[in-house]
């Protein structure tokens, strides 16, 4: 082991680990902004980053090194991918790389920032981590524009195969983008602030001036008076957390869904929320697949999950349904099912259908439900249900029916009587609402049944 000095306040350089083997690779035991972990750089400006086998055994060593530790294990990557020099030997210590950080999921929150091109299997490495944070100029793909070439004969370039921007608005692989590598330690900084050491403790608390039963009576003209107006869920989100502080992750994919870090009354949580601007809130595949992904990491780090629910249901489509809507829709529903950490949901508007049990309803094993007094819980809107029930009545029948229908069933109380909602609360109490919730959950602990794995719907 080398040792090398402290450089600036917040970050530590730390112990050095392999540091006489040679290659592109570097591991040291550090901090980032005051939190220790295991730090791996891939150096872009050396041979373009190619991983040599004894590189890639470095990244092996520092995912092993990182579980053995129970420390965060982060990547701060720029890599071309295995060396061609080298041949099947730099392809086999890749495999062994990654495999070790396979390994690391689920235990050690595992964080990758991409700052030059992360190309082959160094961009397959992307998909086991847990966050992804690309610079504007980093880009990412398995095959590259003269393979694409070859293949299909479109003539194409890096970043529009494969930039920041397609992998933020298009594949959702990178859940941040910043300007540059010191941008991208911030960044990774400010997502170790939400996350803890290892999956057996608790994110830490921190200090709140923002008093928890805080009123929100913003919240009260939030939804719009037509019932197909649109308004934007962060406003109701920065409502909620501590100093209106949010960090949104993968904010330019899959935008009929937002998840985000933040903090309530201290304590670092994980909110869900269909967006009304954006497909009126339904969900199709990717929203599910962001979902998902977001709620199992939130679950594996034991953040309390506040999921907010203003939705009309399943985005319909042949499409959809021909790409695999079942099996997709089925990873949000599985990654809830499964979740085991403090759950609070507040219906605020629309709740119908499939999406109405998806969104973390009562009886997927939500911990408590809250819901505005304006909220619809039902099988479908008034319109769809009486254009079933009533299709051979007169247009004026048929109106009288959906008011009818509005205003026996299209309200959150017959669901609190039946037990699907817990209270229905004053939108200007919903911050305190959900803070007295998880205070009392604070002790929740669920026995996991042991098994070898479950099998997600991937």
């Amino acid at each position: 082991m080398a040792h090398t000095r402290p450089a600036t306040a917040g970050t530590w350089p730390g112990v050095a680990v392999r540091a006489q083997v040679p290659g592109v690779a570097r591991t040291r035991v550090g901090a980032i902004g005051g939190r220790r972990c295991v730090v791996v750089t891939v150096d872009p400006s050396q041979r373009r980053g190619a991983l040599s086998s004894t590189a890639s055994d470095t990244l092996a060593d520092a995912a092993r090194l990182a579980l053995a530790e129970r420390l965060p294990l982060v990547g701060i990557l720029g890599s071309s991918g295995a060396d061609i020099v080298e041949g099947v030997a730099a392809l086999h210590a890749w495999g062994r790389a990654a495999r070790a950080v396979a390994g690391c999921s689920g235990t050690v929150p595992v964080l990758f920032a991409i700052v030059g091109p992360a190309v082959s299997g160094t961009a397959l490495l992307l998909g086991l981590a847990d966050h992804v944070v690309m610079t504007s100029d980093a880009y990412a793909f398995v095959s590259g524009p003269t393979m694409v070439a070859e293949f299909t004969g479109v003539l194409i370039d890096s970043t529009e195969l494969g930039g920041a921007d397609v992998h933020a608005r298009s594949s959702g692989v990178a859940d941040l983008v910043v300007p540059d590598e010191a941008a991208a330690l911030e960044a990774l900084e400010l997502l170790l602030a939400h996350l803890p050491d290892h999956a057996d403790e608790e994110p830490a608390r921190r200090p709140a001036d923002d008093p928890p039963g805080r009123p929100t009576p913003a919240l009260r003209d939030v939804i719009p008076s037509a019932a197909t107006g649109s308004y934007d869920i962060r406003s109701v989100m920065r409502e909620l957390v501590d100093d209106g502080e949010l960090v949104e992750l993968r904010s330019r994919w899959a935008t009929n869904l937002v998840t985000a870090y933040g903090a309530i009354g201290g304590r670092p949580v994980g909110l869900v929320g269909n967006q009304p601007l954006a497909l009126a809130g339904t969900l199709d595949i990717p929203a599910s697949q962001k979902g998902a992904r977001f709620v199992s990491a939130c679950d594996t780090f034991n953040l309390p999950l506040v999921t907010l629910v203003d939705t009309p249901g399943f985005y319909p489509g042949k499409d959809l349904e021909w790409r695999g809507m079942i099996r997709h829709g089925a990873q949000l529903v599985f990654a809830y099912g499964r979740a085991t950490v403090p759950r609070v949901c507040v219906i605020l508007r629309k709740s119908y259908g499939g999406a109405y049990i998806v969104m973390d309803s009562k009886r997927m094993g939500n911990d408590v439900c809250l819901a505005w007094p304006g909220a619809e819980l039902a099988v479908m809107g008034a319109k769809g249900a009486v254009e079933i029930l009533h299709r051979r009545a007169s247009a004026e029948e048929r109106a009288e029916r959906e008011r009818e229908y509005e205003e026996r069933l299209l309200n959150p109380y017959l669901a609190a009587e039946r037990g699907y909602v817990d209270a229905v609360i004053d939108p200007a109490e919903t911050r305190a609402a959900v803070h007295e919730a998880l205070a009392a959950l604070d002790a929740k602990r669920e026995t996991i049944v042991g098994r070898k794995h479950d099998n997600m719907p991937l």
